[in-house]
């Protein structure tokens, strides 16, 4: 482009002298006005060659005032640019509303629905936890989780949160399952075991009473018992099944307000805590978990690679039907985005204006004037078209004044 626009110059350089000559030795009509426009064309020329040098170096290397402005003032460019990013890109404002306009969460939600696209994000983040796990040393982390798990565990009181949860579990009736679970089980004991009643009411029973009386009441003591079990098993309304949820109400009460239950149930806590084979699995817990990421690594089919590939998957879909869930993940995002721009602005910017003041001042006005220079050259080619045009109309005008 520099050789195209030299070209114009030195195209309206020749034709100057042509029409001059034209002119003034042969005395052709009309070449004062190709003399005039070509004249024009150069003056325009090389003046827009002075002006697009003086950006990046100083015209024929001769110390003009108010040239080689870039590499003068390329940190000040840099200052400038920074602060242009900052206030017009990185504002709260613009950041708000891109996110609002782009639906990040309705995006992500369609292109993590489909299975090949969850595939790739199971793969990058079972790559990622893999690394994870191979570069940390096993007796390291061990000693972290025992440390950090007992103590945490030791630190938070069991009794409040472990009554909240049986508070839930009473009022949903969840319970009931686990009590017909206990009532099955404890008729299937008494029916299996009539001969331990025999025997204790044989072991019980006064010397003197007959074998016979002993097996008599034994029968019928047995009988009692079985009976009673099948109906606390079939009668769902039965007294003792009340009175197990009266307990299980108290009981859940009392782990919350009560100091006395509280208290054993925090030495309950530190009694299984404080076992060694408690101790022995918080240990290991590591080892087991480690197992498990490099399995899924190596296995493509792995049961908890396919697992997150489906719960992602799963995710996916539920943001594209959730209107709610949506707008609370943008609401999310847009604030955490906003956190950061507003109390990270200056170091995202300074970026730039650092990277600026390293660059080396010839090195920045090349890069500069490789990214701009094509369209200054037209500036040149332009200015010498133009210039001519100018020149033509002028001269024109004076010749009509003046003739």
């Amino acid at each position: 482009m520099k050789a195209v626009a030299t070209g114009f110059l030195l195209g309206a350089t020749v034709v100057f002298f042509v029409a001059k000559y034209l002119e003034v030795v042969r005395g052709v009509p009309g070449a004062d006005y190709v003399r005039a426009a070509a004249e024009a064309g150069m003056v325009g020329a090389l003046a827009d060659w002075f002006a697009v040098t003086a950006l990046f170096r100083h015209p024929l290397r001769l110390p003009i005032p108010h040239t080689a402005i870039i590499p003068r003032k390329k940190d000040m460019i840099g200052d400038s640019l920074g602060d242009f990013v900052g206030e017009n890109f990185l504002s709260e404002a613009v950041v708000r509303d891109k996110l609002e306009r782009v639906g990040v969460s309705e995006a992500v939600g369609r292109w993590i629905a489909r299975e090949e696209n969850a595939g790739r994000v199971t793969t990058e983040l079972v790559t990622a936890a893999r690394a994870v796990v191979t570069v940390l040393r096993d007796e390291d982390v061990q000693r972290v989780v025992e440390t950090v798990a007992v103590r945490k565990l030791m630190e938070i009181p069991v009794g409040p949160p472990l009554g909240k949860a049986l508070e839930g579990v009473l009022a949903d009736g969840a319970h009931r399952r686990l009590v017909d679970l206990v009532c099955d089980r404890a008729y299937d004991w008494v029916a299996d075991n009539q001969e331990m009643v025999l025997r204790v009411v044989h072991d019980r029973a006064p010397s003197w009473t007959p074998r016979f009386v002993d097996d008599l009441v034994a029968d019928k003591l047995f009988a009692e018992i079985r009976g009673y079990a099948w109906a606390v098993k079939t009668d769902t309304e039965h007294p003792l099944r009340h009175a197990v949820d009266r307990y299980l109400a108290e009981f859940a009460r009392d782990l919350q307000f009560d100091a006395t239950t509280m208290e054993r149930a925090e030495q309950v806590k530190r009694q299984v805590v404080e076992h060694p084979e408690v101790q022995h699995f918080i240990g290991r817990a590591w080892t087991v978990v480690k197992a498990m990421v490099l399995d899924a690594a190596d296995d493509p089919s792995n049961e908890l690679r396919l697992r997150v590939r489906d719960g992602l998957m799963a995710f996916g879909r539920r943001l594209g039907r959730d209107d709610e869930l949506r707008a609370k993940l943008d609401g999310w995002l847009a604030d955490a985005a906003a956190y950061v721009v507003r109390h990270y602005r200056h170091q995202i910017t300074t970026l730039i204006t650092e990277t600026v003041a390293r660059w080396d001042a010839e090195e920045t006005s090349r890069k500069i004037e490789l990214q701009v220079g094509r369209d200054l050259q037209w500036i040149r080619i332009n200015g010498t078209v133009v210039g001519a045009l100018a020149g033509l109309v002028i001269h024109a005008v004076g010749e009509l004044v003046i003739g």
